[in-house]
């Protein structure tokens, strides 16, 4: 469920599947969840790190985008199960496309995510330049899983990649009409040209996956080629003005030659050199990172490093088999997932004997299947999904949950639209983490402090920290708190005993039915907070007050502080946030 859909199965799937006896109960189970329109949101999930996906330009004021139509595309895209080659191209080149298609338009927004300057006074080239090889380097890493970068400056280190490759790779997104300096921190949604404006009738006929409520059009900046804009230059040292040899579109040859088969030299050739059957490099970074999703790390440990100084594959012969297997099924993606999650594999206890420990420590062999924390977003959708907070819209705008006061006014010099944060209210205030508003200069910092991407730049692989403030964060964010307040009084409105409420509330946050002693120890600890909050009434008032969702009609302080405190510290079980 969690790697599916990013969401706790509900108490009644976890008694279905328990009483399915039938020899598919799996498989059914794994073609219900990817048939839901959840299975997109967990998908769009790690491909907004690759896209550096945010709601704001990132330089200084750090002003607003609207980029939240692509977001939904995306979401759209593994929902209908398109095609890798097609989810790939559509993005890379959608405007480059023989026919016109509106859609695939839409898709190439992934190309503008990057960084844009709004600050008065600066070298317009010097930026311009900035954005191109941000696209360069996106592109380098995501599909083709190298430290492409590395040769913008200098001939690759380690990598038979040369400047004058990376430069040539640049022009391929060079050809943008463009300008390094743009918009205005003082409008209220702002899209830098060129730019697609979706209007209502396209989301009636074309568009229909875009989740518009606002009657006002939606701007998003896309890709377009002007043919002769610009010649594309090398650049000594990287400098934006130390311009020397022009160079041609093309690619490494290191890779695969460019030249060896008959390709427009535009991103629409690109995109087919990627997908081309000799490439060595596309359907392996994209299976690997695939498998990373589900394991934890892919086959290829430096899922964003296949180069020299990246790590070898610690199983290549299974590396190269799906990879051709994905590429000869059409690239079919939800065809790969099942394929992993229906692995015996996958299907392992994460239990460790101690023999497997001593002969595979770090698990290299995957001789168990990993425990893994579940990720930022999925943190915060647990705790609203398990409490019946959830708002399980799909798409649309971003959203602002609570943040401590005056986070962005210390980040800005007191300009724009943004400079202030302006908390949302009613059923937006609980959206998944998908859809969580994202200042680049001040990423929202409860998903930070678990290792969420910052989206400043590609990212391919999220780090797992554990730290203090993580602990701190489960046991003070007002999400949680109002999650634990909200679940105690649903269960006391139903008039469930204290032990049969406890009970249920493990089973729905944990996921399985707690052992007697688990519910022994935390009957005990429920009758210790009715005891507490009885010789302290105000401090169980106080605590129950948090967070705006309406309160239960005539409530008990003591009883609801009483549960929702044990709510509260079954949420702040390890069991609770890991995937095992």
């Amino acid at each position: 469920f969690f790697d599916l859909t990013g969401l706790p199965p509900t108490v009644e799937a976890q008694k279905a599947f328990d009483n399915d006896t039938s020899p598919n109960a799996y498989e059914n189970v794994v073609d219900e969840l990817l048939a839901s329109p959840h299975y997109g949101e967990k998908m769009a999930l790690h491909w907004l790190d690759v896209a550096r996906y945010a709601d704001t330009h990132g330089y200084q004021d750090d002003g607003l985008r609207t980029m939240w139509p692509w977001r939904d595309w995306v979401i759209h895209a593994f929902n209908e199960n398109y095609s890798f080659d097609q989810f790939l191209t559509w993005q890379l080149a959608g405007d480059l496309l023989p026919e016109k298609n509106v859609e695939a338009l839409l898709a190439t927004g992934f190309n503008r995510n990057h960084k844009i300057t709004q600050e008065g006074g600066v070298i317009d080239e010097e930026y311009r330049i900035e954005y191109v090889t941000d696209r360069t380097n996106t592109f380098g890493k995501a599909f083709l899983g190298m430290t492409f970068e590395c040769a913008k400056c200098h001939d690759h280190k380690y990598d038979p990649i040369s400047q004058k490759d990376y430069f040539s790779t640049f022009a391929f997104f060079d050809k943008v009409p463009e300008k390094g300096l743009q918009g205005n921190i003082f409008k209220a949604s702002l899209a830098d040209p060129p730019f697609l404006e979706i209007t209502d009738t396209m989301i009636d006929d074309i568009l229909t996956f875009v989740n518009k409520e606002d009657p006002d059009n939606v701007s998003v900046m896309v890709m377009e080629d002007s043919v002769g804009i610009r010649d594309t230059h090398i650049l000594d040292r990287g400098n934006y003005d130390a311009k020397s040899e022009v160079v041609v579109s093309d690619t490494p040859k290191a890779i695969m030659p460019f030249d060896t088969i008959s390709l427009p030299r535009n991103r629409l050739g690109l995109s087919k050199w990627l997908l081309h059957d000799e490439h060595p490099l596309t359907s392996r970074v994209f299976v690997n990172r695939i498998w990373q999703e589900f394991f934890g790390q892919g086959i290829v440990k430096t899922s964003g490093d296949f180069g020299m100084q990246g790590n070898l594959p610690t199983h290549p012969e299974l590396l190269d088999w799906i990879a051709v297997d994905f590429r000869e099924n059409n690239w079919n993606i939800k065809r790969l997932v099942k394929q992993i999650v229906m692995s015996s594999t996958y299907m392992q206890s994460s239990t460790i004997s101690k023999g497997k420990q001593e002969r595979d420590p770090e698990n290299v062999y995957l001789s168990r299947m990993p425990r893994k924390r579940l990720g930022a977003e999925l943190i915060r959708d647990h705790v609203l999904a398990s409490s019946g907070l959830l708002n399980d819209e799909i798409g649309g705008p971003s959203v602002k949950p609570y943040q401590p006061d005056g986070i962005w006014f210390a980040a800005t010099s007191g300009r724009g639209v943004l400079k202030v944060y302006v908390q949302d209210q009613g059923e937006d205030l609980y959206r998944r983490g998908l859809y969580t508003f994202i200042k680049r200069t001040v990423p929202p910092p409860a998903m930070l402090t678990f290792d969420a991407s910052t989206r400043d730049q590609c990212e391919v692989r999220r780090f797992s920290t554990n730290t203090p403030l993580q602990a701190l964060v489960m046991l003070n964010d007002p999400t949680v708190l109002e999650a634990s307040r909200v679940f105690a009084e649903k269960l006391l409105e139903k008039g469930m005993q204290s032990e049969k409420s406890i009970e249920t509330a493990f089973r729905r946050i944990v996921c399985r039915k707690a052992k007697p002693e688990e519910l022994s120890i935390l009957i005990d600890y429920h009758s210790n907070q009715i005891t507490n909050y009885q010789s302290n009434p105000d401090a169980a008032s106080k605590f129950i007050s948090v967070g705006e969702y309406q309160p239960m009609k005539n409530r008990d302080p003591v009883t609801v502080a009483a549960l929702m405190q044990v709510i509260h510290t079954i949420y702040n079980l390890e069991e609770a946030t890991t995937k095992s």
